[in-house]
């Protein structure tokens, strides 16, 4: 996985951010037992993003698209991923719901290949 920026456009409903936000880094949180849903949690660079100065990506748009296209490039089906529940965000990254087995089986394959992010 390559390191990327991705940008907000202040179209959240807890922030009025429009900023450019480097990614650090990519995990998954949790993932059910029949394998087919999951926790990504996507980590940016407080530097660039700061919760409490700038509230909660979650929900913009511009970042989600931006966010999506990244992972279709990095061979991960972006359209199986969406903003989970507001509670879940974090002061350091942002959570993502992973709606399919098939994100997981790509995500599986991948950990197998280094990484760059």
């Amino acid at each position: 996985m390559q390191e990327v920026t991705l940008n907000t456009d202040s179209s959240g409903y807890w922030s009025r951010a429009k900023k450019a936000v480097r990614i650090v880094n990519m995990d998954i949180g949790y993932i059910n037992k029949d394998q087919d849903f999951g926790e990504l949690r996507v980590y940016f660079n407080t530097e660039d993003w700061d919760v409490q100065k700038d509230g909660l990506i979650y929900t913009d748009k511009q970042f989600m698209t931006e966010f999506k296209a990244f992972l279709d490039a990095q061979g991960l089906p972006g359209k199986d991923i969406s903003y989970s529940e507001q509670g879940m965000q974090g002061d350091n990254y942002v959570s993502m719901d992973i709606l399919s087995a098939k994100f997981l089986t790509a995500w599986d394959s991948m950990s197998k290949q280094p990484k760059s992010l």
